[in-house]
């Protein structure tokens, strides 16, 4: 009997002593793997940012291409850029009551019931070192999940470069049409805001033609998709918006237009210092 209790008593330890070892195994490996796992991640945020911003070239290190593109940090309700540790995460910061702030039900077009109070953006210098693309993350509810994604716009704040979504579950062949390449396209060149400086995005419902009354402020809805059309015409409009980026949006184009001034003065005292210089010898 001793000897059977003695045999149990043994098939036990090393079971034990398998499942720690198993243990520690695992463990290590995930601790030695995380570095890799969170360049991956990285890596792979990069390239969605580089491929809104209609920037991405297959190929060539993801690394060395967004060489060019600077993150910083915008209070949301100021517009105002403010310092932040590299290591903020702004989803994280929407989950955190210090650091968010619950939205109304007005409030919250793209059903996200919270904000982070301090979001990210990434703007992309061309080779001159000029500004050349803003890009912004933004997500909302869709019809079966939240779509996360990146609205990349031109130096004026106020036209289209590219949108894309990486991280969705909308149903394949419907809502999941956001990832096709035909209908990203047709967002290049549109109009975020009218005259005033109002929203006038959206997406609508049917075919969007030159014939269409303000076709620069529409892109064409997701056919069969309804739900999932409003849900990204809610998330842009509410993420382009005064509860969003908008003051952000409105400080870039005061700074696009005085831009645009200062080269046009430039380019005027050009040409009459030019028209003043005295005639050669005949």
């Amino acid at each position: 009997m001793a000897g059977k209790n003695e045999s149990v008593s043994k098939t036990l330890l090393v079971a034990f002593l398998v499942c720690v070892v198993c243990g520690v195994v695992v463990a290590t490996a995930a601790v030695s793997l995380r570095p890799v796992q969170n360049e991956n991640k990285l890596i792979d945020k990069r390239m969605n940012i580089l491929q809104a911003a209609g920037m991405y070239q297959a190929g060539v290190d993801v690394n060395e291409q967004f060489a060019t593109i600077e993150r910083k940090f915008v209070d949301i309700d100021s517009g105002e850029y403010v310092e932040m540790p590299e290591s903020y995460d702004q989803r994280k910061a929407a989950k955190d009551p210090k650091q968010s702030e619950r939205l109304s039900g007005d409030e919250d077009k793209a059903s996200i019931k919270s904000q982070a109070k301090v979001a990210e953006v990434y703007l992309a210098q061309d080779e001159n070192g000029e500004l050349s693309r803003i890009i912004l993350p933004v997500h909302g509810y869709g019809l079966w999940s939240t779509l996360y994604g990146f609205l990349a716009l031109e130096p004026d704040a106020n036209t289209v470069a590219g949108l894309g979504f990486y991280e969705h579950a909308e149903t394949p062949g419907l809502g999941g049409e956001v990832d096709n390449p035909k209908w990203k396209a047709l967002w290049h060149g549109k109009k975020l805001f009218g005259e005033q400086g109002e929203v006038e995005i959206q997406v609508v419902k049917g075919t969007v033609d030159s014939s269409t009354p303000n076709a620069e402020h529409k892109v064409d809805g997701l056919a069969g998709a309804t739900l999932t059309s409003n849900g990204v015409n809610n998330l842009l409009r509410f993420w382009v918006g005064e509860n969003g980026f908008g003051p952000y949006l409105e400080r870039m184009q005061q700074a696009s237009n005085v831009t645009e001034e200062s080269s046009e003065a430039a380019s005027v005292s050009e040409t009459v210092e030019s028209s003043e210089q005295p005639e050669g010898d005949a």
